[in-house]
C-alpha cells in the first residue's frame, strides 16, 4: 500500500492526557430508554420490522417489541423514532490514530462508529493505553482493538527479531500483529509459527512475492489492492482465474478488507481538477491547520511524483481501482467474508470516510444489505463478537445508530444520522454536533 504522511506531524498532535473530559461519557447503566415506532434492520436476515419498540436497559438491548403492545415497564428516556430507521453500530476495521485521540474519536462516533480496529501502533503513541481507558470507561470512545507498531522487513531481519517482536507483542498484549512489507519466506513461516504460539492473528498487506497461499495463512488482508499486486497479468485478466482464487480464498477463511475508498483518494490528490474540489472539502475542518497544509502541500508524493500525476498515471490508478471494484464482487460472490475499513489517512477522516467507503463497496456491485454487514454482521464475527455485537437482537449490546432514511434502498442514507447509541448512552443529533463543534474548534486552536 502507499506510504504514509509524515510520522512528525502524527506525534506533534497527539494527547494522552487522562483526564478526557466527561461531558458525554456519563455512566446511564441504570437508564431505561425506549426507541419508539421505530423502523428496525436487525441484519440477521434482510428484513425491516416496522413501528418497533426497542427498550434498552443497562447498556444492553431488553426487548424488540411492536410499538402496538403496551409498556409493561417504567421508560427513563422515550426516543420518537417514527419513520426512522435503526441499525446496529458500525465498525471501522481499519483505522489509523494521526491526531488527538479525543477528537477523533469524537468523529468517529458522530459518524456511528461504535468499533473501530487499530492498524499501527507509531512511534509514541500507546494504543494498549487508550483500549484500556475505552474499557475503564476513562476515554469515551468505540469498542477499541489494536495493533502493534507497523512491521517492515527491516524489522524482522532475522529469526531473533521474529522471537523477539512475537513475544513483546504477547507481552504488551497487543490484539493483532501486523505486517506491512514483503518478508523473505523463511522469516514469514517462522512469523506464523511464533505467533501461533501466542495466539496472536497476523494481518496486514499480501506476501506480494510469494505465491497467493502463503497471503491466505493470515487472519485478513488489509487491502483488495494487495491481490492486484499477488496475481500476475495474465492472472488479473483471467475472471475464470480469479473466481477459481476466489474460492480458494474463501476455502481458507481470510478476511478481506476492500480499502477502495484510500485508493480513490490518491487520484483526488494527484488530479489538479479532483484536487481542487478536495481543497474545498467541508470535512478539512476536523483536521488540524497543520496538518492539513501539509497534506495539500504539492510537495507531497502524491502531488510531485509522475507515477501518480501524469496522465497515463491517472490512467491506470483508474483501471486500478475499477479491477479492485470488480474482484471485491467476486470475493462477495464466492462468500469470502469482508469487512469494511478505510484506512483513516491524510484528508480521508475518521468516521466520515467509512461512509465513502460502503459506497464505494455498494458501487462494486454488492447489495445494499450485502454493504452493511462489512460494517455490522461480518466485523463482529472477526473479532469473536457475535454474542454481544453485529445485529439488533436481544441480549445485545446496545449500540445503535439511528438514520433517517433507509439504507436498504440506499446505502448513502448511513449518512443521515438522527442519533447514536454507544454502550446505552443515547447521543441525539444536537449532541454529535456540539462534538463535531468541538473538533472544529480545537483545530482552529491548533492552527492559532
Amino acid at each position: 500500500m502507499m506510504s504514509r504522511f509524515s510520522k512528525a506531524l502524527i506525534i506533534g498532535s497527539m494527547l494522552w492526557a487522562g483526564n478526557f473530559a466527561m461531558l458525554y461519557s456519563q455512566n446511564t447503566n441504570g437508564k431505561t430508554t425506549s426507541f419508539e415506532n421505530v423502523n428496525v434492520i436487525p441484519m440477521n436476515k434482510e428484513i425491516i420490522l416496522y413501528n418497533q419498540r426497542v427498550i434498552t436497559v443497562n447498556g444492553k438491548i431488553s426487548i424488540i417489541e411492536p410499538a402496538s403492545k403496551k409498556i409493561s415497564q417504567k421508560i427513563d428516556v422515550i426516543i420518537q423514532a417514527k419513520d426512522k430507521y435503526l441499525i446496529p453500530g458500525l465498525a471501522e476495521m481499519h483505522y489509523h490514530l494521526e491526531n488527538d485521540v479525543k477528537d477523533e474519536f469524537k468523529l468517529l462516533i458522530a459518524n456511528g462508529v461504535t468499533t473501530a480496529r487499530n492498524m499501527a501502533e507509531y512511534e509514541g503513541q500507546d494504543h494498549i493505553a487508550i483500549r484500556e481507558k475505552v474499557k475503564n470507561n476513562e476515554l469515551f470512545g468505540p469498542y477499541y482493538v489494536t495493533t502493534g507498531p507497523y512491521l517492515k522487513a527491516n524489522d524482522l531481519k532475522t529469526v531473533t527479531d521474529v522471537i523477539d517482536v512475537v513475544k513483546t507483542h504477547h507481552q504488551r498484549g497487543y490484539d493483532f500483529l501486523k505486517i506491512a512489507d514483503n518478508l523473505p519466506k523463511e522469516i514469514y513461516t517462522k512469523l506464523l509459527e511464533e505467533t501461533g504460539k501466542y495466539n496472536i492473528p497476523v494481518v496486514g498487506h499480501g506476501q506480494r512475492k510469494l505465491p497467493l497461499e502463503y497471503s491466505l495463512r493470515m487472519k485478513s488482508i488489509a487491502h483488495v489492492e494487495e491481490f492486484m499486486n499477488i496475481f500476475n497479468t495474465q492472472q488479473k485478466a483471467d475472471t475464470s482465474y480469479l473466481k477459481q482464487a476466489a474460492m480458494i480464498i474463501k476455502q481458507s477463511g481470510l478476511y478481506v478488507s476492500p480499502t477502495l475508498g484510500v485508493y480513490e483518494m490518491i487520484s483526488r490528490y494527484a488530479d489538479d481538477k479532483k484536487f481542487a474540489v478536495l481543497k474545498k472539502s467541508d470535512v478539512i475542518k476536523y483536521r488540524p491547520k497543520a496538518y492539513v497544509a501539509y497534506c495539500l502541500s504539492d510537495s507531497t508524493h502524491y502531488r510531485s511524483n509522475t507515477w501518480f500525476t501524469a496522465p497515463a498515471s491517472l490512467i491506470r490508478l483508474s483501471k486500478e481501482l475499477q479491477w479492485q471494484k470488480d474482484f471485491t464482487k467476486i470475493l462477495n460472490d464466492a462468500e469470502v467474508p469482508l469487512f469494511a475499513g478505510s484506512d483513516t489517512y491524510g484528508l480521508f477522516l475518521p468516521g466520515f470516510s467509512l461512509h465513502r467507503e460502503l459506497e464505494l463497496i455498494c458501487n462494486a456491485g454488492l447489495s445494499p444489505y450485502e454493504t452493511l454487514k462489512t460494517a455490522t454482521v461480518n466485523p463482529a464475527k472477526y473479532l469473536n463478537r457475535t454474542s454481544v455485537s453485529g445485529t439488533i437482537t436481544e441480549g445485545k449490546l446496545a449500540d445503535l445508530v439511528l438514520l433517517n432514511k433507509n439504507p436498504l434502498i440506499d446505502i448513502r442514507n448511513t449518512k443521515t444520522i438522527e442519533g447514536v447509541m454507544v454502550k446505552g448512552k443515547w447521543l441525539g443529533k444536537n449532541e454529535l454536533s456540539a462534538m463535531l463543534k468541538e473538533v472544529e474548534n480545537n483545530c482552529k486552536k491548533e492552527g492559532e
